[in-house]
């Protein structure tokens, strides 16, 4: 997996490249979230539309960044989630748990709704 980051309207944005599998994965994006909130930048979107795959290790990278993300009174949120993470997002009955928006523009609009 490849991750770039960008800021728009004071909101991360994190666009993961590739398969989230695990592995150096972890670390990568626990390190950019730590990162940012160190900055007290504590919203996020992940862009997912370039992401071809993600095992149970990956949603528990999604997972373990919502947390950290909360943790900190901060929200972390999906943009472009592809209809196979969808299933498994389904499947694994965490569809309840994220928000997910058809695109990154969407995701960071309903921040300041919040």
């Amino acid at each position: 997996m490849r991750l770039s980051d960008r800021i728009v309207d004071n909101i991360v944005i994190l666009q993961p490249k590739g398969k989230i599998m695990g592995g150096p994965d972890t670390s990568l994006l626990h390190d950019k979230l730590h990162e940012y909130i160190e900055q007290n930048k504590k919203h996020v979107v992940i862009d997912l539309a370039d992401v071809d795959w993600m095992n149970s290790t990956g949603l528990g990278i999604l997972i373990a960044g919502y947390t950290t993300l909360r943790n900190h009174q901060g929200e972390l949120k999906l943009a472009n989630v592809t209809d196979k993470i969808q299933s498994l997002l389904t499947i694994t009955k965490l569809v309840s748990v994220f928000e997910a928006y058809d695109s990154v523009d969407e995701a960071v609009k309903s921040f300041s709704k919040t």
